[in-house]
């Protein structure tokens, strides 16, 4: 199956400018907890509800502030035709659960595992991946 089989299609995005605010209010709004950061319709990072409590709430900081205070770049994406095993492998490399979508350079959706997972039925694989994304996680416990 394709990662365009699977994704969200235009995901809610923010700008760099924008605030850790509207990020949040887009996490509510849409039942999800990550956001695209993007600037004319380049991918520059992903904001997740991770990184405003542990950036954010846990330092003291403000809402207010432009998103890009909290975000760091070196995005890792998938593209609509690559596979979802290989979508699978790149997050399980790379300890990530989300994957911006792109196409010619432009974000046109958004995978997480649990829409891998999901959408393509019951698969161990898919336990064993969340399981090595996780991995990195469980070490710093």
């Amino acid at each position: 199956m394709k990662i365009r089989d699977v994704m969200t299609p235009n995901p809610r995005t923010v700008s760099p400018n924008d605030t850790i605010q509207a990020a949040a209010r887009i996490m509510v709004s849409e039942d999800t907890g990550a956001v695209p950061v993007v600037n004319d319709g380049h991918v520059l990072a992903v904001v997740t509800d991770r990184d405003i409590v542990v950036r954010v709430v846990a330092e003291g900081g403000s809402f207010s502030s432009p998103i890009s205070n909290i975000t760091t770049g070196g995005v890792i994406c998938a593209s609509p035709e690559m596979s979802t095993r290989e979508a699978g492998e790149l997050m399980s490399e790379h300890q990530i659960r989300r994957l911006p979508v792109v196409e010619n350079d432009r974000l046109v959706g958004i995978v997480s595992i649990g829409d891998l997972a999901v959408k393509e039925g019951k698969d161990s694989r898919w336990g064993d991946t969340l399981q090595n994304i996780s991995e990195g996680v469980k070490e710093k416990i």
